[in-house]
């Protein structure tokens, strides 16, 4: 399996409290509004500096592909990983889940015998039996999200990419289907794959929270997180209509690589890559987008590591920025998310001077 690029979780246990420290000079302009899409805990770090510089301008639109239903709740890992971040509740030593959780139900599931491969903490069965109660009542995801987010005290706006279910699968070496969240957290992602697919997506609309962002005129920019980009931006754009009304915005947008020197941060992107026998690398990933949605991509942030890479990435037609992708502290995601949105205000600009 390819190495993983750690970042220090010990020394940033405290760098997301409720009252967090960090320098920055962006000054958003007064009436423009900001998308970005993301996946679990790399997006959701990059949404978290977003959202520190942004706070109620930010818009999230998280990946629901994972999904699914386990001991009768309705789990959202994606949309649970951001709100838990934005709200600086994160479980940072675990990277997913809440902070000083306790496994007494899991403990007593144990005793009856039942699946424990799945862990849910006490305190987040709270946000799972909320959001199944609000759906079986008839409420949207959109609506129990809203809902679930406003109590959290969270300004951002954060949705779901649709109300239709979506099902990620990967495709074993002997073609065997096996859904996505059995793949990555019953099998840690052990089995090798050669191919994946999203059930549901051609019947799947987009949601309202992203159909408001890309009809609002003053949609400055688009970002797309260092989210993996097969599993959790690529069933996003899948989506029909996303991915086209994207490309047609005349917001610019931008996409980071969750890939540094062949490594990825964290989750099975560098492991997908080479079973998909792609390069691994972030070359890789921009000619992963590029292939998918040509025209897509207007910007590609890669890290210092990978500045070599930058005339190839170039050639692709797509401007590229170098920075310090590794967002190990809070100053680390507020500082990428900074030159996130001076670079697509800089592609703005140079675009209307043409």
């Amino acid at each position: 399996m390819p190495k993983q690029v750690h970042s220090d979780s010990q020394t940033n246990q405290n760098s997301t409290q409720s009252t967090p420290s960090f320098q920055s000079e962006f000054k958003p302009e007064a009436e423009s509004i900001y998308l970005a899409l993301s996946g679990g805990v790399g997006g959701a770090k990059l949404a978290l500096g977003l959202h520190q510089l942004l706070s109620e301008k930010l818009h999230i639109m998280a990946n629901t592909s994972d999904d699914f239903r386990h001991l009768g709740l309705n789990i959202c890992p994606d949309l649970d990983t951001v709100m838990y971040t934005l709200a600086t509740l994160n479980n940072k030593e675990l990277g997913w889940g809440l902070a000083g959780e306790t496994w007494q139900f899991m403990d007593a599931l144990e005793q009856l015998n039942q699946p424990q491969w799945f862990r849910l903490g006490d305190r987040d069965l709270a946000t799972h039996v909320t959001r199944t109660d609000g759906l079986n009542q008839g409420q949207s995801l959109s609506q129990v999200t809203q809902q679930l987010t406003q109590a959290l005290g969270i300004n951002a706006t954060l949705f779901p990419m649709t109300e239709q279910t979506v099902s990620t699968f990967v495709r074993l070496k002997d073609g065997t289907p096996l859904a996505f969240q059995e793949y990555f957290v019953k099998q840690q992602c052990q089995p090798e794959i050669s191919g994946y697919y999203f059930q549901g997506v051609d019947a799947a609309r987009p949601s309202q929270g992203f159909l408001d962002c890309i009809e609002d005129r003053n949609l400055a920019a688009i970002i797309l997180c260092p989210s993996n980009p097969f599993v959790s931006i690529e069933p996003i754009l899948s989506v029909p209509g996303i991915a086209q009304a994207l490309a047609k915005h005349p917001a610019p947008v931008i996409a980071v690589s969750p890939i540094i020197a062949g490594q990825a941060v964290k989750g099975p992107t560098a492991k997908m890559m080479t079973e998909l026998n792609m390069p691994l690398s972030a070359l890789g990933v921009a000619e992963f987008y590029q292939k998918q949605h040509p025209g897509l991509l207007d910007g590609f942030i890669i890290d210092h590591q990978d500045q070599a890479l930058q005339p190839a990435l170039e050639d692709l037609g797509i401007a590229i920025l170098t920075s310090n992708t590794l967002m190990n502290t809070l100053q680390d995601r507020v500082t990428l998310a900074e030159q996130c949105l001076s670079f697509a205000a800089k592609l703005t600009h140079e675009h209307s001077s043409l």
